[in-house]
Order: C-alpha cells, then sequence, then structure tokens
C-alpha cells in the first residue's frame, strides 16, 4: 500500500530541477524548498527533508556542477549574467524589445545602487545627505551630551548632598528646640 503522501517521480524531479537552479543562481536551498512546496503543496520542511534524506545523494555531480557554474558566473560577472539573462528571453521566446527592457532594468538598478553607495559613503565621511545628519555630526554631538550628562549628574549629586545636609540640620535644631521646650 502507497501513503497518500508518498513522494512520486515527478515531484522529485521538480525537487531536484529547483534546487539545482538556485544553487547555480547563488540563492539558498530554503527559497528553494519554498518554491516547490507552493508548486507541491507541500510544507518547505517536508521538501527539505525530502531532499537531505533522499534526493541529493542521487544528484551529487549535478550538485558539484551548479556549485561550479554559480562560481562562474559570479567570476564573469555581472556582464555574463546580463548575456545569460538574454539568453534565456530569447529561448523562451519573448520579444526582443523585451530583451532592452531587462538591459534597461538593469541598468536603472545598477544606478540606483551606485547612488545608495555614495549616500551610504556620505553618511560615514562625515557630510550631510538630504536633512539627516551624518554619523560623524551625530557621534561629535553624543560625545558633547555625555560630558554635559556626566557634568548634570555630579551637580546633582552636590546638591542632594547639601539638601540631605540641611535636612540634618533642620532636623537636629527641631530636636533642640523640642528639647528646650520641654525642659521648661
Amino acid at each position: 500500500m502507497v501513503r497518500q503522501d508518498a513522494w512520486n517521480q515527478d515531484e522529485d524531479l521538480l525537487l531536484a530541477e529547483v534546487v539545482l537552479r538556485h544553487i547555480r543562481e547563488g540563492s539558498t536551498q530554503l527559497s528553494a524548498f519554498e518554491e516547490v512546496g507552493d508548486r507541491l503543496s507541500r510544507t518547505p520542511a517536508a521538501c527539505g527533508f525530502r531532499w537531505n534524506s533522499t534526493i541529493r545523494k542521487k544528484y551529487e555531480s549535478a550538485i558539484q556542477l551548479a556549485k561550479k557554474q554559480r562560481k562562474q558566473v559570479k567570476k564573469n560577472g555581472l556582464a555574463e549574467k546580463v548575456n545569460i539573462l538574454k539568453t534565456e528571453h530569447v529561448q523562451n521566446g519573448e520579444a526582443e524589445g523585451e530583451e532592452k527592457s531587462l538591459v534597461q532594468l538593469l541598468d536603472e538598478v545598477i544606478q540606483m545602487l551606485s547612488e545608495r553607495r555614495e549616500k551610504i559613503r556620505s553618511l560615514y565621511d562625515g557630510s550631510n545627505v538630504g536633512p539627516g545628519k551624518s554619523i560623524q555630526k551625530i557621534k561629535e554631538e553624543n560625545e558633547k551630551l555625555q560630558t554635559e550628562l556626566a557634568r548634570l549628574k555630579q551637580e546633582h549629586e552636590i546638591v542632594k548632598n547639601d539638601y540631605q545636609l540641611m535636612i540634618n540640620v533642620v532636623e537636629r535644631a527641631a530636636k533642640r528646640t523640642h528639647a528646650q521646650v520641654s525642659a521648661k
């Protein structure tokens, strides 16, 4: 008798293909398990268990190849990735105009990341960015506030001691007055 939730060959193949693709793309196995889980109406944990207990052993050489491909893609850089994406779009039958929009999208992403990098650098090098303060200026302000706080704590301690001394004097004077009134 076969369990209702038993894995079939097609599901095993889908799991292997998705995990290998995620390895090639530099993604995590967990995200692969989530993708397969969504497609097969299974939990990511079930997919991960199946992969680690059964499927992975059958695909050791494919895993090594996927890791090499990932390394090669990283080595060849972004230009190679763009070429791979273009080729995939053409193979998938997508129009040339869509290819150009992909390249434009990548250019926009690169520009956005460059601008972000400059903003972050300006935060660290001490220049202001927009309405915010630089980290260096915030550190300087923090040091001033720390010094002021230490000074105020010291003054507070002096006032507190003076107050306690005054209370003691008043209590002693009250006791003397009370003693003098009682003695009469």
